[in-house]
């Protein structure tokens, strides 16, 4: 038989709420402050530039405020913890809309997107569904993946620019947990424990659970680390070799199961 799935991890709707504006805010000082010319740096996100990052970046925002405006879908559709996984098959769309984002005027842009969704989630509950590219979520589960995507493309922002982004701290530990939590959805267990400091610590792969002590099987290392293996903004030999994971035990090893989100 195999494992359960463990209860979903639980979020405060309004404190992710929080974090999610206030790592926008921190996007929207770092992009506000480039000069023209960054814009047309490559990123590490395809054939993208800044420009095209910096219009994702308010779509992140500026797709959740349109989809308050549809119908409510009759059903729940998907899961927090299985959103991750499914956002592979979205790509092309994503790629599809961005591109279609004018950015002749950033701080208009910006100013609208905030003030918007504002606007739309002052009174909207946290129980109503929304549609989303992958299913219809709960509006509250949906905000969670809002700091994914933040947090995420802060960090592409900062490695195109060079700029010193800063993190929210909830923003950065609500997408810590649910990439862990995903992990452990897409491979049930007990074998290995992966931790990720401060935030998170999840068992996952089969095998033989342990229930004190020191697991037999342990990865560990930082948020960020962590993030851009979940994502592939980088990959687990790399980080290996840099001394970024550590890692213990012959199931000590995540090659396989990395990256969740394509």
């Amino acid at each position: 038989m195999p494992p359960a799935r463990k209860r979903a991890r639980s979020y405060d709707p309004a404190k992710i709420r929080t974090a999610v504006l206030a790592q926008f805010g921190h996007v929207t000082d770092a992009v506000l402050a480039l000069p023209p010319d960054a814009l047309d740096r490559p990123t590490r996100l395809g054939d993208w530039t800044v420009r095209e990052l910096a219009a994702h970046l308010t779509m992140v925002l500026g797709s959740l405020s349109r989809k308050l405006t549809e119908p409510e879908p009759a059903r729940r559709e998907l899961a927090l913890v299985d959103w991750p996984l499914a956002t592979a098959r979205g790509a092309a769309g994503i790629d599809e809309d961005t591109r279609a984002i004018a950015t002749d005027d950033l701080p208009g842009l910006y100013g609208r997107t905030r003030a918007l969704f504002e606007e739309r989630l002052a009174d909207a509950s946290g129980d109503r569904l929304v549609p989303t590219r992958f299913g219809a979520m709960v509006l509250a589960d949906f905000l969670v993946t809002r700091t994914v995507e933040l947090v995420v493309h802060t960090d592409d922002l900062a490695a195109a620019t060079g700029v010193e982004i800063p993190y929210d701290r909830q923003a950065l530990a609500a997408c810590t947990r649910l990439l862990a939590d995903a992990l452990a959805a897409k491979a049930p267990g007990g074998a290995v424990e992966v931790r990720i400091p401060p935030y998170a610590v999840v068992q996952c792969v089969e095998g033989p659970r342990h229930t004190r002590g020191t697991p037999p099987n342990v990865v560990e290392t930082d948020p960020l680390t962590w993030i851009r293996l979940a994502t592939g903004r980088t990959d687990w030999a790399a980080e290996r070799d840099a001394a970024r994971i550590a890692a213990s035990g012959e199931r000590a090893d995540l090659t396989g199961l990395l990256p969740l989100m394509g």
